[in-house]
C-alpha cells in the first residue's frame, strides 16, 4: 500500500543533514548525466495559479511530481511518489516543509563547494520561512561566527533573529543598513519575493559567495546586473528551468551581453566536471530555482525515513 506523510510526519523524519544529503545526489546525478526533470509549469485559473514539476530518480527506482497552488498568499504542495518498475503509488506527501528543505539544502550544497573555506559571516535578505532553512543549511556547511538580516518588517526580522540565534547557537542580528551588511558577508542570501534588485554588485566583497534563491518567475529580480558581471562563475540548480524562469539573468541574456554558455549547472561542479572557485577573491553566484528532482529525491529519503520508523498511514489507493 501507499503511504500518506503528512507535514508533521516529514518533520519528524527529515533534518536539515538529510537533505543536504539528498539533495547533493541531485546534483552529482545531474553532473553524470542521469537526471531527467521537466521545467515547472504554470497554469492560471481566476485567482489561483496551479503549478506542476516532475522528474525521476534512477537510483532510488521512483518517478515523482510535486504539484501545488498559489492562491490569495497561501500556497498548498503536494508531492506524489510512484514506483519506476511498476508503476504503483509509492507515497502521497505534505510537502511545505519538504520544500522548505530542499531549498535551503540547495544552497547549502552550492555554498559548500563554492564559497570560501574560510567564510564565516553571513548576509541575508529575507526573514520568513525559506529564510530559516537557508541559514539552517549554511551554517551546516561552514563554521559561521555570524549572520545578519536584511527585512523589511521589523517586528518579523528581530523575531527571525531570536528564533534563529537560539537555534543555532549562533549571532544573528539586523542589519543597519543593506550595504554594509553586504559589506562585510563571505556569504550572501537572498531569500525574498521581490520584483526589484535588493542586492547590488557594487556592494559586493572580493571573495563573496551569493545564494539568490527568490527569481524563480521572469518578473521576480533579486540581484542587479552588476552582481552577475562582477561574477566569474554563474551557476544555476538547471539550465531548461533558468531560461524559463530566471528574472534575474533575463535581462543580460536579452541584451546578449551574456549567453548561457556562461552559465554552468552546479551538479558539474558537484562532480567536478567543471571548476569551481579558482581563487579566494573570485566572487561566484548561485541562481537556484527548484527543480523536481530536487523535490523527487528529498522525498524519497522521507519515504524511507519513514518506513523505517514506522511514520505515516497506509493508503489503499493505486496498488
Amino acid at each position: 500500500m501507499a503511504l500518506l506523510l503528512t507535514e508533521a510526519d516529514v518533520s519528524a523524519v527529515l533534518t536539515i543533514k538529510e537533505a543536504l544529503g539528498a539533495v547533493e545526489t541531485t546534483f552529482r546525478q545531474q553532473g553524470e548525466s542521469r537526471l531527467d526533470d521537466v521545467p515547472r509549469r504554470r497554469l492560471k485559473l481566476r485567482d489561483t495559479v496551479f503549478n506542476v514539476m516532475f522528474s525521476a530518480n534512477a537510483d532510488e527506482n521512483l518517478m515523482g511530481a510535486k504539484l501545488y497552488t498559489v492562491s490569495a498568499n497561501r500556497a498548498r504542495f503536494l508531492v506524489v511518489l510512484f514506483d519506476g518498475s511498476t508503476g504503483g503509488l509509492k507515497a502521497l506527501i505534505e510537502a511545505d516543509r519538504l520544500g522548505q528543505l530542499r531549498t535551503g539544502a540547495a544552497s547549502g550544497v552550492a555554498t559548500a563547494v563554492l564559497a570560501r573555506k574560510d567564510a564565516r559571516r553571513v548576509a541575508i535578505f529575507g526573514a520568513g520561512w525559506q529564510a530559516q532553512s537557508q541559514l539552517e543549511a549554511v551554517a551546516a556547511v561552514r563554521q559561521l561566527e555570524s549572520a545578519t538580516v536584511v527585512g523589511r518588517n521589523p517586528g518579523r526580522r528581530d523575531a527571525f533573529c531570536e528564533e534563529m540565534s537560539s537555534k543555532l547557537q549562533l549571532p544573528v542580528t539586523a542589519a543597519v543598513t543593506p550595504e554594509a551588511a553586504v559589506a562585510e558577508a563571505d556569504i550572501i542570501i537572498t531569500a525574498t519575493t521581490a520584483h526589484d534588485p535588493v542586492l547590488f554588485g557594487r556592494w559586493l566583497s572580493p571573495g563573496t559567495h551569493v545564494n539568490l534563491i527568490g527569481s524563480n518567475h521572469l518578473s521576480r529580480r533579486e540581484g542587479d546586473e552588476d552582481v552577475f558581471r562582477r561574477a566569474t562563475l554563474i551557476t544555476v540548480d538547471h539550465v531548461p528551468t533558468a531560461r524559463v524562469e530566471s528574472g534575474d539573468l533575463a535581462p543580460l541574456m536579452e541584451s546578449g551581453e551574456m549567453g548561457w554558455d556562461d552559465v554552468v549547472e552546479l551538479g558539474a561542479i558537484v562532480t567536478g566536471t567543471h571548476p569551481g572557485r579558482l581563487g579566494d577573491d573570485e566572487i561566484t553566484v548561485f541562481e537556484s530555482h527548484g527543480i523536481a528532482a530536487e523535490d523527487v529525491s528529498i522525498a524519497a529519503r522521507a519515504y524511507v525515513l519513514a518506513r523505517s520508523a514506522g511514520i505515516g498511514q497506509e493508503i489503499p489507493f493505486l496498488d
